[in-house]
């Protein structure tokens, strides 16, 4: 029986062999520890490729899938980048080591308050946390290189995609809540095109004005 993962070297290897290839990425990983993101009754949970509830009916992306959307946002060091779904702060701060900037909105205060200590504990300064809706993005920070949504709707929200550059990437998880294709879009002239589905996976819902009715957590 293998041991059980408790350090970041276990989650890398993890990410590895779910098909992760940025090296960036897997060197993100390997030094933001995730033990810092993650409930104090949770710490044993880490360093598992696994989702940890994290309260308030809300639970981490597991960390393979949040990096295999993270991939594809092809993050090259330059980008503004908006985060819809703060969490607890983990995937932030990989996006924060990758790309230039981050925004990051997050609806419920707690969460947010707590991302924010998290964040500051490990220096990570180059992150606007925003508490709000994050159906509607953040207007006035845009336009963004990369956007990645942490939760699901049958389409991209309208305000997202008027957020995005041209040539600008999207990742979102599109469906309903609890059975989804996480899509990786592109930004055209003519609006989002897809370009390829990432994986198949499960999402909490997105709330919001854009989104389904706040406090609607949709299906188990």
């Amino acid at each position: 029986m293998n041991s059980v993962p408790r350090e970041p070297e276990d989650l890398v290897r993890a990410l590895t062999a779910a098909g992760i290839r940025d090296e960036r990425l897997l060197e993100a990983v390997r030094t933001t520890p995730r033990a810092e993101f993650v409930p104090a009754g949770r710490v044993a949970a880490a360093y598992r490729d696994e989702p940890v509830a994290i309260g308030e009916g809300q639970v981490t992306t597991q960390p393979s899938l949040s990096a295999m959307m993270i991939e594809g946002l092809g993050l090259g060091g330059s980008e503004h980048v908006l985060e819809i779904g703060t969490g607890l702060g983990f995937q932030t701060a990989l996006l924060a080591r990758l790309a230039d900037d981050v925004v990051s909105i997050e609806m419920r205060p707690d969460l947010a308050r707590q991302a924010r200590g998290n964040l500051a504990r490990q220096r990570v300064r180059n992150v606007d946390l925003r508490v709000g809706d994050g159906s509607g993005g953040v207007p006035d920070r845009a336009p963004y290189d990369a956007v990645i949504v942490s939760a699901a709707f049958p389409e991209v929200p309208a305000p997202l995609v008027a957020q995005v550059r041209a040539s600008g990437r999207l990742v979102q998880p599109i469906g309903r809540g609890g059975h989804e294709r996480v899509v990786c879009f592109v930004r055209t002239a003519s609006g989002l095109e897809q370009r390829r589905i990432v994986t198949a996976a499960r999402f909490v819902r997105l709330q919001g004005r854009y989104g389904f009715p706040q406090d609607d957590a949709g299906p188990p």
